[in-house]
């Protein structure tokens, strides 16, 4: 497992006028982002964390002391480092997982890098960049993704444009 940050939501402004910021959340809600109390390796301590009651969050942290300095942070991404992150059943990933892995068919054949894990709201969706620079999408399904692992994700040959 690589070890690297992974961005599990965003500073979109301040709200009021005590520093507190309001948050873009990138995973599965506030329940999930409040089980860290720092992001950003430690550089921002969570004092308060709410529900916003339209799909975002309500932060305030101990280092910011106003709404001068939470103006500052706005499109700041807050990330914990992976192995933070609570592990997961063997049919399951987080999206950082597969961005960087190289894909291959399940003929061998290279086809190139993961570089985005969309949903478009029937399940993701794995972007792979080829050498030439030209990408292709394929549906994260048993059928179309018989195996993925720490290393690599093999892509079922009659997916591979």
């Amino acid at each position: 497992m690589r070890d690297g940050p992974v961005t599990l939501a965003a500073i979109t402004g301040a709200h009021g006028v005590a520093g507190e910021v309001r948050l873009k959340l990138f995973g599965e809600g506030v329940v999930a982002l409040k089980r860290y109390r720092a992001f950003n390796d430690s550089a921002l301590t969570v004092v308060k964390l709410k529900d916003d009651g339209k799909g975002g969050a309500i932060a305030r942290f101990a280092e910011v002391p106003d709404r001068t300095a939470a103006e500052k942070l706005r499109g700041t991404a807050l990330t914990v480092r992976r192995s933070e992150m609570p592990a997961l059943p063997d049919d399951e990933y987080y999206h950082a997982d597969l961005i960087g892995l190289p894909a291959i068919s399940t003929e061998g054949e290279a086809l190139g890098e993961c570089v985005a894990v969309e949903n478009f709201g029937a399940g993701d969706v794995i972007e792979i960049r080829k050498a030439d620079g030209k990408k292709f999408m394929v549906p994260m399904k048993p059928q179309a993704v018989p195996e993925w692992t720490e290393e690599r994700i093999v892509i079922e040959a009659g997916w591979a444009e």
